[in-house]
């Protein structure tokens, strides 16, 4: 089974999406407005002064002039859409409480990776998505934990870089 088949990935990424729809709604009614694209507009202009799942919920409103897709999801050629992707990545983030600092970004880069996986490597793709379930958690991995890992998925064919399912598996892999 694929990584991205496994009910574990489909959660984390369904948890992420219904947060950052939960954001827009929330956004949406504060500005006491139901013209998402407007709305959406006025939010990418200046994405710093928002918090980035309202950023994401932004681009998901709108649709790329170039290629069509969704807004910063299309394809890597895509001018527009690499310009959009980075937008997400100018948003604020506000780590939740009770989790450690660093955890939102964390939560940010790996969903932006896994929602959008064509834009990002094989290994990036592993590294970010094996993690997201857990840094949804709260759990954040430190510096010489992440290391590890990604010492580990270097080691991984392109073929085992989507079967792995879970981090334990690389661990596992470690003592092999």
């Amino acid at each position: 089974m694929r990584r991205v088949d496994h009910p574990r990935f489909r959660a984390a990424v369904a948890e992420v999406e219904d947060s950052i729809d939960a954001a827009w709604r929330q956004f949406r009614a504060d500005a006491g407005t139901t013209d998402d694209q407007t709305l959406a507009e006025v939010v990418l202009q200046d994405p710093a002064e928002f918090e980035w799942r309202v950023v994401d919920g932004a681009l998901k409103q709108l649709r790329c002039q170039d290629c069509g897709e969704q807004l910063g999801a299309g394809p890597l050629d895509c001018h527009r859409c690499e310009l959009a992707n980075g937008y997400r990545f100018a948003a604020r983030e506000t780590d939740r409480t009770h989790v450690a600092a660093g955890n939102e970004h964390a939560i940010r880069v790996a969903s932006a990776v896994a929602r959008t996986r064509h834009r990002y490597t094989a290994r990036a793709r592993c590294g970010y998505e094996l993690l997201l379930p857990d840094l949804l958690a709260g759990v954040l991995p430190t510096t010489p934990q992440a290391q590890r890992f990604k010492a580990l998925i270097n080691k991984l064919s392109d073929d085992e870089l989507e079967q792995v399912i879970h981090p334990d598996e690389l661990l596992r892999l470690d003592f092999a």
